[in-house]
């Protein structure tokens, strides 16, 4: 099984991942604002499947690939960290257009969703979610302990470790945004601060992916 200081390093580095607002998490509070606890819920539980869907992509394919290939590692982990980068970036210089978020919940309310339509939505962006694509794909494999045998198996249970993670955060966005609906409407302006500080801690996790990772 994975050794205790990589799960340990890997629970790290994905807390740092999950806990920068993402597609993922900005759908999350839209959905809270628009239409409380309960859609936030269901679409977070959703969101979940669909990035497991991920792992299992990376365990049965992609990884085993990369897992086999230094230059396909590193060629992938610099393209990964290169885009993370570029994806802070994106968040800060746009940290503003968070305002818009309370906006277009309010309007998606007047709509209405069904439970089972809420959940496959969830489902849709957590499986195209670029940040988690990039971070399965390029930094997931490095964590394997490939002196041992059952690779497949260490991503799959490293994928849930980001998977119960990534659960418990975005749920307690889509609480506090349920909870908050009052305070977000009064100023929305305070959104631009999480992009803002969401923006740096991703290009951050950009230049250590970067300049991380295996040496053979």
């Amino acid at each position: 099984m994975v050794p205790t200081d990589r799960l340990l390093a890997f629970a790290a580095m994905s807390f740092l991942l999950i806990v920068v607002p993402g597609p993922s998490v900005l759908f999350v509070i839209g959905r809270a604002l628009a239409q409380g606890r309960r859609a936030a819920l269901t679409t977070v539980a959703g969101n979940t499947v669909g990035a497991y869907v991920l792992v299992l992509a990376v365990a049965f394919g992609v990884g085993s690939i990369v897992e086999r290939s230094v230059l396909v590692f590193t060629t992938l982990k610099l393209a990964g960290a290169a885009y993370l980068v570029y994806l802070g970036v994106k968040a800060w210089r746009g940290r503003g257009s968070l305002r818009a978020v309370f906006a277009e919940g309010v309007t998606a309310a007047a709509a209405g969703h069904g439970g089972l339509r809420t959940f496959w939505e969830g489902f849709a962006v957590g499986v195209t979610n670029p940040k988690t694509i990039v971070f399965f794909a390029a930094v997931l494999p490095q964590f394997v302990d490939r002196g041992q045998d059952h690779v497949a198996v260490q991503m799959l249970l490293l994928g849930l470790v980001f998977n119960v993670i990534a659960l418990v955060s975005d749920a307690v966005w889509g609480l506090v945004a349920a909870t908050a609906r009052g305070w977000f409407a009064r100023s929305p302006r305070r959104l631009s601060l999480v992009g803002g500080v969401g923006g740096l801690t991703m290009i951050g996790l950009g230049v250590t992916v970067a300049v991380t990772g295996r040496k053979d």
